[in-house]
């Protein structure tokens, strides 16, 4: 039935060895009768989403049990097919890898942020058994953005937001840039429809005046090479992608038109020593901006890429990022992890120099996967651990012995000294970096030499939870103060102080916001709980419970009855069933919220019109100004009107006077007022 489709397909495989190609044909055929009555989201058959996979895993140029999972990779889920069955046709790789599909996208929650949360956790998983089932992912969900015109608009935005979050910085940690930059630009193109059209039509518009500006250049280095006496040179240029001129531009909150280093131009040369001759032969040409220039040659990314950057006063006075690097860096830097089949499936060898360095390469990334997979095992916030850490851009700084340490950007010298020696950290005075000491909240900066100070009498204290930002170090600090201090208590969201001890915000994780929504679908009701925080008086080793009767949110005024066998329940202050508890005074305790960060809280109430969306317009409002939205309810009035009470945090106060002037422009909304 689907013949013409698979025969198409098929020769996208001419470069295989026969027996690779026979047994790609065969998956792809077996996946078509097994696919064969369904339909996409588009009613266009199934068959053509598994085969537009493997199409993607063979432009990876994958081996041929990673293709045939691809094709199959469905197969289990949505159809009759067993593991069995796989493995008695293809071998058990392929139904393994397969297997590893299925239970990532097999998990069914009633909440969908759990549901999401926990299909990254398995996907971390099976990938640190065989990261070639990531990479089926990655490319499964390439084909899935690049259809999600099908897709209900709220629909397609959560998986636009969730490929932005997830599977674009995955992309990039395995190193395989030409998939991490088109899910940022297909993710754009739905979270932010209008900008990307118009940063598309303003490239497009300067297309031929940026060809020709970049003919001069190429002319102008092939030129410089030639008189160094480099011959083997290859010189291209290119625009910037999408995502990456909107990032520039929200980054330094500039116009495209003020942006001047949309050009890039890549110099690709045979060996490490040709890259520095050429490094100098540009900056003889043009001068170099200084702080622009960065070497990953001498220190390579995490995802093993390697290249020389700089950015140099061109031609006309305009700034231009070349990057330089051997062609086989080049081949890491399109292909990240897949280069290690890539290398095999072409040559049909496991042998070389590059296929050296590629294996040891492999291991490290490997072993970093396995270590991710344990972190996130033992983490209670590892959507936030993965979204902060693992799949954020690194630095790497040194121990005065020249030991390098990688570390997520925006670490402290407290998250050095924890990863250094849990004792390291528990006993540290303070920290120099390059011989200046420097605050231990202070963020570290890559390729700087750290030296912790410490004592024998030192030890940790709340105030470092805010400090540190790394989920290791910060449980390391919890783990101490549990254990050793005695007027407090830290348990998952909550801090239990004694009254004696100075009150002290935290920094830990952060949830997913509940949403609470009424049968005409109208958002009623957001509450952040993890900007919810408690003290409780004198009380120690005491459960925490929030009363159902009244459910108090962030921002109420509350009070803490200690009850037998039940610990603390916390009420509104004004809750009616207070009066009738038994003992309420003597069994009273004072607790309050406890905000988790140092920024301003700030209430305000409004009164609107009816409408479906006013929750959304409110966080794109305070987004706008990088406000939080933690709480927020509504309710009808007997006009008919809403009658809302927000709570947000804000860093100044100057951005909470810009919110409620953003607000007031809100077409539904009748009043706003700050409470104070």
């Amino acid at each position: 039935m689907y013949e013409q489709l698979i025969e198409r397909f098929i020769q996208k495989a001419f470069k295989y060895p026969k027996s690779d190609q026979e047994k790609i044909l065969a998956a792809a055929t077996f996946s078509a009768s097994k696919h064969e009555n369904q339909k996409r989201a588009s009613g266009e058959p199934y068959i053509i989403h598994p085969l537009a996979v493997g199409e993607i895993l063979i432009q990876l140029k994958m081996d041929a049990d990673t293709i045939c999972a691809g094709l199959l990779h469905d197969t289990i889920e949505d159809t009759a097919t067993t593991y069995e069955e796989i493995a008695t046709l293809f071998g058990q790789a392929v139904a393994d890898m397969v297997e590893g599909e299925t239970k990532i996208g097999a998990l069914k929650a009633m909440n969908k942020s759990v549901q999401e949360a926990e299909t990254i956790r398995k996907m971390f998983f099976a990938m640190s058994k065989d990261i070639r089932v990531i990479i089926i992912k990655l490319a499964d969900k390439l084909h899935n953005m690049r259809t999600l015109q099908h897709l209900k608009p709220e629909r397609a935005k959560e998986i636009a937001g969730e490929c932005l979050d997830i599977f674009a910085p995955l992309a990039d940690r395995l190193g395989i840039s030409w998939l991490k930059d088109e899910l940022e630009d297909l993710s754009l193109k739905v979270l932010k429809p209008d900008t990307f059209q118009y940063i598309q039509e303003y490239l497009l518009s300067k297309k031929g005046e940026q060809t020709a500006y970049l003919n001069r250049i190429e002319k102008s280095i092939y030129r410089a090479c030639g008189e160094a006496s480099l011959s083997d040179v290859i010189v291209t240029s290119r625009a910037k992608h999408t995502y990456s001129v909107y990032m520039k531009m929200k980054k330094r909150k500039k116009e495209i038109d003020e942006i001047f280093d949309i050009l890039g131009v890549r110099i690709l040369c045979n060996t490490v020593t040709e890259c520095y001759t050429i490094l100098g032969v540009v900056h003889r040409i043009w001068p170099p901006i200084e702080g622009r220039f960065k070497d990953y040659i001498a220190m390579p990314k995490a995802n093993n890429y390697q290249s020389l950057h700089t950015t140099v006063m061109a031609l006309d006075g305009k700034l231009l990022e070349i990057q330089i690097r051997t062609k086989e860096m080049h081949f890491t830097a399109e292909y990240g992890v897949a280069a290690h089949w890539t290398y095999k499936a072409e040559t049909g060898s496991d042998s070389g120099s590059w296929s050296k360095l590629d294996n040891e390469q492999f291991s490290k990334i490997i072993s970093k996967l396995k270590s991710w997979s344990n972190e996130i095992e033992m983490s209670e916030s590892f959507m936030d651990d993965i979204k902060g850490e693992l799949l954020k851009d690194t630095i790497y700084v040194f121990t005065p012995q020249g030991h390098i340490v990688e570390l997520p950007k925006k670490a402290t010298a407290l998250d050095f000294a924890y990863q250094i020696h849990t004792e390291v950290g528990n006993h540290t005075t303070g920290a120099k970096a390059d011989g200046s000491i420097i605050a231990l909240n202070e963020p570290l900066k890559n390729t700087q030499v750290i030296e912790i100070l410490t004592s024998p009498n030192a030890k940790p204290h709340l105030q470092w939870l805010r400090y540190a930002q790394t989920s290791s170090a910060r449980k390391k600090i919890k783990a101490w103060l549990n254990k050793y201090d005695e007027n407090i208590l830290i348990d998952k969201d909550i801090i239990a102080k004694r009254k004696t001890v100075e009150q002290q915000n935290k920094t830990d994780q952060i949830q997913q916001p509940n949403v609470i929504i009424n049968e005409n679908d109208i958002v009623m009701q957001v509450v952040d709980t993890s900007k919810m925080k408690f003290r409780v008086g004198d009380e120690k080793n005491m459960m925490i419970h929030i009363a159902q009767c009244c459910n108090p949110v962030r921002g109420d005024d509350i009070v803490g009855y200690i009850s037998r066998g039940r610990g603390v329940i916390v009420h509104k202050r004004n809750c009616h069933n207070l009066k009738n508890m038994s003992e309420i005074v003597d069994r009273s305790v004072e607790v309050e919220w406890e905000n988790e960060s140092p920024k301003l809280t700030k209430r305000f109430s409004v009164t609107s019109k009816r409408t479906y969306d006013l929750f959304g317009e409110i966080e794109g409002a305070l987004r706008k100004y990088k406000g939080h939205l933690i709480e927020g309810r509504l309710h009808d009035d007997d006009e008919g009107r809403l009658i809302g009470t927000f709570t947000m945090e804000v860093e100044h106060e100057e951005d909470f006077k810009k919110i409620i002037k953003n607000l007031k422009t809100i077409p539904s909304i009748n009043t706003i007022t700050e409470i104070k």
